[in-house]
């Protein structure tokens, strides 16, 4: 694929991603993609219907997530952005953060997601509630 229709790819998920809309999002995964938030223990999620269960246990609890693209870059199969997500929480705060985001391509869709962003400063935001909530949760919920 071209390097304007790998950022095409991107762009649309992550505006799906952002509209909370799961079959869209999943339409741009590889069958074999894998989903990381690199700073984190975290092994990420495998296949686009776990990589949905990943993010719906945080989407869950949102009302809306905004993206603001910086930049984004590609070179051949592999496609980087730089984006600032805001959440605002179905409880009214909101916690706003930068990731730079690399993603791998294969036959037209992303088959590796991976986020790179400040551990600390982004859960340092996060409401005490949700921080609890997130704790109940561990990896085996998303992986098959």
């Amino acid at each position: 694929m071209s390097n304007e229709a790998n950022k095409r790819t991107v762009e649309k998920m992550w505006l799906a991603l952002s509209q909370m809309d799961w079959e869209t999002l999943k339409s741009c995964l590889h069958p074999e993609v894998h989903y990381e938030d690199v700073p984190t223990e975290d092994p990420g999620a495998r296949g686009p219907d776990n990589v949905v269960k990943r993010l719906s246990i945080a989407w869950d609890h949102l009302e809306r997530q905004d993206q603001t693209l910086h930049h984004i870059a590609a070179d051949g199969d592999v496609v980087f952005l730089d984006h600032t997500e805001t959440w605002v929480f179905k409880s009214g705060e909101t916690v706003q953060h930068t990731f730079a985001t690399m993603h791998e391509m294969k036959d037209g869709k992303i088959s590796r997601w991976s986020d790179y962003w400040d551990v600390q400063n982004f859960v340092g935001q996060f409401p005490k509630w949700f921080l609890e909530e997130m704790a109940r949760h561990n990896a085996a919920e998303f992986t098959d």
